[in-house]
């Protein structure tokens, strides 16, 4: 027998990671206006007014990640939604690219998000039913030079999330991805004279707002997209078109 599908107008336990600025920050607002009890994880502690918890949680340390959720889980029952959104930036040509530069980012961007997914789901199966979305990038579509590890790890998490659709489809739990262009954050406002040259490139004329991204993550998370799983959901005003 097929379960029913959650009730919306109940708050659901949401959890954000990478919470404390940009599109995090932008996802657990939200999350928030929508009534949802969100748990917002950031590395800095920080996150919107209104989170019902905020946990400071390196997503890289899978220790950490496992506890956090089982004492939010314990407090506010099965997980409804999991935004791993938590990545870092450690730019540089592949030739000049570090050990330690190329493993920092992996660790965080690719790994931390398993670690989140693996912790989540174990109450998702048992209540059969929840969501998980990824926060990915264009940029493994695009290729973007000096960015090797960031656009590996990327793209890595269009492979974790399409195989874990497969895994936990028959508990009703989806999984995809909702992968940003060029958005404004402090992020690409680093980029300095590459940013405006990338933006030079989108077809809309305009970098997207973190509002943007937020608002493709809550159509995935709701009723109105039970039946799309699988998927990478571009949302870059045409940048990576053809791609």
């Amino acid at each position: 027998m097929t379960p029913d599908p959650p009730d919306t107008t109940a708050a659901r336990h949401v959890i954000v990671t990478g919470a404390s600025r940009g599109i995090g920050a932008a996802v657990a607002a939200h999350f928030v206006a929508l009534g949802d009890q969100v748990v917002a994880w950031s590395r800095s502690g920080e996150a919107p007014p209104g989170c019902a918890r905020t946990l400071s949680v390196d997503v890289a340390d899978a220790a950490q990640v496992t506890d956090a959720v089982r004492a939010t889980t314990a407090e506010l029952g099965p997980v409804d939604v999991l935004v791993a959104n938590a990545g870092i930036t450690r730019d540089g040509l592949a030739l000049r690219m570090s050990d330690e530069q190329w493993r920092e980012v992996l660790a965080t961007d690719l790994d931390g998000a398993f670690y989140c997914a693996r912790a989540a789901l174990a109450s998702m199966v048992r209540a059969r039913r929840g969501s998980l979305i990824f926060i990915g990038s264009v940029s493994p579509f695009m290729g973007v030079a000096g960015q090797a590890n960031y656009a590996a790890a990327k793209a890595g998490l269009v492979g974790l999330a399409r195989s874990l659709a497969r895994e936990v489809a028959s508990r009703s739990i989806t999984v995809n991805v909702v992968a940003p262009g060029f958005i404004d954050t402090d992020m690409t406002a680093a980029l300095g004279e590459a940013g405006a040259d990338l933006r030079a490139l989108v077809p809309l004329g305009r970098a997207g707002s973190p509002a943007d991204v937020a608002g493709a993550v809550g159509f995935l998370a709701s009723n109105q997209a039970r039946y799309i799983t699988g998927t990478v959901l571009t949302v870059d005003g045409g940048l990576a078109m053809g791609y």
